[in-house]
């Protein structure tokens, strides 16, 4: 499987950047390799400490960028929409193909403006 960037925040705030081969939301651990030392041994994370898994095009991020907090009247999305409210208060809009809430973890897709790409 082919390594995907990910930016990994913990419930703590702490956050890691780094590389996964073995991330599902469905299982309880995957392994990172952090961003500073990607050839170095894979940390354990442990999805019950985790806040969110971010996959992302690249580590620079943009300081600019303010997250949505709502769709466009009309726009069309892929699946169903979702907000997410996080229990430290932030607040996530995307969307989603396979949210149950019976099992443990969710993929959400974020809508980027056109103007942002």
């Amino acid at each position: 499987m082919e390594k995907v960037k990910v930016v990994v925040r913990y419930n703590n705030g702490r956050l890691i950047k780094g590389f996964t081969q073995d991330f599902f939301p469905n299982r309880n651990r995957f392994h990172l390799f952090s961003a500073d030392s990607p050839s170095g041994e894979a940390i354990d994370i442990s999805m019950n400490e985790l806040k969110a898994i971010f996959m992302v095009r690249d580590f620079t991020g943009d300081s600019l960028y303010k997250e949505r907090e709502k769709y466009i009247e009309g726009e069309e999305v892929s699946g169903r929409k979702m907000e997410v409210t996080f229990r430290d208060g932030e607040l996530l809009v995307g969307s989603t193909l396979g949210y149950d809430p019976n099992r443990q973890g969710f993929l959400s897709f974020q809508q980027i403006p056109k103007a942002t790409i």
